[in-house]
């Protein structure tokens, strides 16, 4: 991060804005503060556990996101620390949420470290998600078994090989969309920040309109949409893709699920557009495709005030906020492989209240589905639902409307970035809120990035206990 801010300092340098000086101040401390970690941590004989595993990735994202929000409150933005935290943690997150206003005029150095703080946090968490979570048992990833006990089921024979390869497809992917971005008539500038939000399904944008301020360019929203949906998938499977051996495994049953909603919500709600409108059919498809797909892969970039098509597209909307993409991407939300495991624990509970001796095996894919596995996702459902009635409660009782709060707890809690309504809806903003309420979605975000389940099991006193 330290290094990374110097970008966004070149940037501003360029241009003549002192926010400059306080990207460089900024790097010069978060750099002092990590190598005085590194000197207290060096040829420290400490055994790695499970506890200090949940603890790290806690510590290591808020961490990131109180280093992030210092070039934000010191530069010349009028913005409480609150605000800017919350900016910090939505970018580092890959939530998309924003508080800013004027984002058409505001210095570049800002908008560059904000895209920076999305792409970062993106790929960070598709790390997680792959490497370290499933190693707690609480990765949605563990439900595919990436790393079995047997070598022969490995993606590649040693881990920092999968990392090299995320890293590699989320590069290369980041690159492809900033130069189609730049192809497709964006400047250059904006092509670079959209490039990194897009694939990190963040949402940021230069703009205070978002992606609609490109409405008229069809191209640019067909990438926006390609690319939003790359970002959705699993980063394993650009992995298994370059191995031939490896293809009859991208049957993954989360992939059918999740382009099973593109298409059919798409085409439903094209021509729902379609029938009561005058706009062709070919725009309706390309206006409801991008922001079903931002909404689902939990991007956040809008065209539009989508909650104004009815009442149909305003429930299929809301469905998807839950929902989210596949495990091991850049989205947020509950991730459909669990929904899928949620739909196998469903049916089977059904037919042994009808054959109570019937033996049932549960199988996701090809792969059957362990009491373990089962238990972690079922966890993780009632936290979810806990954790968006206990958000939603607490902003209520800090003077919001109903509406806002339950769509403001949803949307931080999956990731999403705008909510429903006038506030906080496509079209709007966070700006109007208090600074408690950006506490509570700003903690919301954090839980709903690591999983829920490693924040909250920090609240437990058997956490602590010896």
């Amino acid at each position: 991060m330290a290094g990374t801010m110097l970008i966004p300092a070149l940037v501003d340098l360029h241009i003549g804005n002192r926010d400059w000086l306080v990207f460089v101040q900024s790097a010069i401390f978060t750099g002092v503060l990590s190598g005085l970690v590194v000197l207290a941590t060096h040829n420290s004989d400490i055994r790695f556990s499970p506890r200090l595993g949940f603890l790290l990735i806690v510590a290591i994202w808020l961490t990131a996101a109180l280093l992030g929000a210092l070039p934000l409150y010191f530069s010349t933005l009028p913005i409480s620390f609150s605000k800017a935290l919350f900016e910090s943690m939505s970018g580092i997150t890959s939530t998309g949420a924003t508080v800013l206003t004027g984002l058409d005029t505001m210095p570049r150095g800002i908008l560059m470290w904000r895209s920076l703080l999305c792409w970062f946090g993106g790929l960070g968490f598709v790390g997680l998600g792959l490497l370290l979570l499933p190693s707690l048992r609480v990765g949605g990833i563990q439900l595919l078994h990436m790393e079995s006990s047997d070598k022969s089921e490995k993606i590649l024979p040693r881990i920092h090989q999968i990392a090299q390869g995320i890293v590699l497809a989320y590069l290369t992917l980041t690159l492809l969309c900033t130069l189609l971005y730049f192809v497709a008539g964006m400047g250059m500038f904006d092509a670079i920040n959209h490039g990194m939000t897009t694939v990190a399904t963040a949402g940021f944008s230069t703009h205070d309109s978002s992606l609609g301020f490109y409405a008229h360019n069809r191209a640019i929203l067909v990438i926006a949409t390609i690319f939003m949906i790359l970002g959705a998938l699993p980063f394993v499977l650009y992995i298994k893709a370059l191995m031939p051996q490896r293809l009859s495994s991208l049957a993954d049953p989360q992939l059918i699920l999740f382009f099973s909603i593109v298409v059919g919500f798409s085409f439903f709600l094209a021509i729902g557009l379609k029938l009561e409108t005058s706009i062709g059919f070919g725009d309706a498809l390309i206006a409801t495709s991008f922001n079903l797909v931002s909404v689902l892969s939990t991007t956040g970039f809008a065209t539009e005030d989508y909650t104004l098509w009815g009442a149909e597209a305003l429930g299929i909307f809301f469905l998807v906020t839950f929902l989210g993409g596949c495990s091991g991407s850049t989205s947020g939300g509950i991730k459909l492989n669990r929904i899928i495991i949620l739909w196998q624990l469903a049916s089977a509970s059904l037919t042994r209240l009808i054959i109570p001796n019937a033996i049932i095996k549960m199988r996701y894919g090809r792969t059957e589905i362990t009491q373990d596995v089962s238990q972690s996702a079922l966890l993780f459902i009632f936290l979810y639902m806990a954790s968006l009635v206990i958000g939603a409660t607490a902003l209520t009782m800090l003077g919001n409307d109903l509406g806002t709060s339950i769509t403001g707890a949803l949307t931080a809690l999956s990731n999403v970035g705008p909510g429903f309504g006038d506030t906080i809806g496509p079209v709007g903003n966070f700006s109007t809120l208090s600074d408690p309420s950006l506490l509570v979605l700003s903690y919301l975000m954090l839980a709903g990035r690591l999983e829920i389940i490693t924040i909250v099991i920090l609240f437990t006193r058997r956490f602590w206990s010896r």
